[in-house]
């Protein structure tokens, strides 16, 4: 045996101090000295170790675990060295965890956080409009309507009009792809029927489209405003006695003609709706559609009980009968209370004279809401236009 053998044998004493059997002292044998390396090199050729007597054995192949199909349907847990099954991820050692969905006592899925969750979120009518207020759903009108089947494409369709989605689309409801996903769920009206062809083209001077019960507004022309009128302004566009009037108002908002849907006498303050859509102020005034008008009422207190009840059931006034349709206490001080009542009549002072009937004179008195549409924290003597939501809600108030 060389010298450089003796050196590397496991047996010599004087390589224990050495610095290649420190390195091997902690390295399995087949590892630690200088010849196993070549002998390892030489069995994979079919040869032997260098200083093993035993010949080469290939490694058994490794057993998978059996698994019963009928027992466990589903895909097979990752075996781990050994033999041993994967360990469970901490949600399977729940109870319920093994139950198909929708069966009693399995988990409930969890809802899902992504581009998917955000897609379906935002693919209401106007969802990604950040003007007005957002009203939430429609109310479902309470007119009767027919079946709400699909109809023939070839009788609605116009050919010279231009391609539905698209009409959405420049209306602001949302992109061009969410309205072709709305007309294929069968959201989508024109002229009050349901449309779920994408091939549809309509003409957008005389078409009613309508998402999930909004009314899209096609006429930009149309003009939208709230006004919150301050005490002392005249419910005129013009006063001869010259006292502040709507027009001093509106005068650096719009150039157009505007007229006030409703009035509201010189003492009190509130909501007052401005538009040019004719149709739309005469059905807000008429009285056949019940318009809701909200109002918080100052009086002075106390106030007893059983007046508001005897406001709901009906107060003798000289032009007949009137009542409220709600009351509400909002705020009690000493001396003063903060009533809020909801009324659906068009009459001149009617909720002054109520409150004078009952002997308890108005000491102020706020429109705060007029359908759907409500003040919010808009100042006063300020106007703002209504967002494309808010429209298609206070058009869908009156069968629009």
């Amino acid at each position: 045996m060389t010298q450089a053998g003796r050196q590397g044998s496991p047996r010599n004493g004087s390589g224990r101090t050495g610095a290649g059997n420190k390195a091997g002292h902690n390295t399995p044998r087949s590892q630690g000295a200088g010849g196993a390396g070549r002998g390892q090199r030489d069995a994979g050729k079919g040869g032997f170790s260098g200083g093993a007597d035993r010949g080469f054995k290939r490694p058994k192949p490794r057993e998978e675990a059996f698994i019963d199909p009928d027992l466990n349907p589903g895909p097979a847990e990752p075996a781990q060295r050994g033999g041993k099954p994967a360990a469970k991820k901490p949600g399977a050692r729940k109870p319920g965890a093994g139950k198909a969905p929708g069966t009693p006592g399995a988990l409930k899925p969890k809802a899902r956080i992504g581009a998917g969750a955000a897609k379906a979120t935002g693919s209401k009518a106007f969802g990604s409009e950040r003007f007005g207020q957002n009203l939430g759903p429609v109310r479902k009108p309470t007119r009767k309507r027919g079946p709400r089947g699909a109809v023939p494409q070839s009788e609605l369709h116009d050919a010279d009009g231009v391609r539905l989605q698209k009409v959405m689309a420049s209306a602001g409801v949302a992109s061009r792809r969410v309205c072709e996903e709305m007309i294929a769920e069968g959201r989508v009206e024109v002229d009050g029927r349901v449309v779920t062809e994408l091939g549809m083209r309509v003409d957008p001077a005389t078409s009613v489209i309508h998402v999930d019960g909004l009314r899209i507004q096609l006429d930009e022309n149309m003009v939208y405003m709230v006004f919150n009128k301050p005490k002392g302004v005249v419910s005129t566009m013009e006063d001869p006695d010259g006292r502040p009037c709507i027009s001093d108002f509106v005068r650096n908002h719009h150039g157009e003609r505007l007229f006030h849907v409703g009035r509201l006498d010189v003492a009190t303050e509130g909501l007052l709706l401005l538009t040019n859509d004719g149709e739309l102020a005469n059905r807000l005034t008429h009285p056949s559609y019940e318009v809701p008008k909200t109002y918080l009422v100052q009086v002075r207190g106390p106030f007893p009980q059983g007046v508001g009840a005897q406001l709901k059931a009906g107060v003798e006034l000289e032009d007949g009968m009137a009542s409220v349709d709600s009351f509400r206490l909002v705020d009690s001080t000493p001396g003063h209370v903060l009533i809020e009542v909801v009324l659906h009549s068009g009459k001149n002072r009617i909720v002054r004279r109520l409150f004078d009937a009952v002997g308890f004179p108005v000491l102020r008195l706020v429109r705060v809401k007029v359908g759907p549409i409500g003040l919010g924290d808009q100042r006063q003597g300020s106007i703002r236009n209504l967002g494309k939501q808010e429209v298609g809600h206070l058009l869908a108030s009156v069968g629009l």
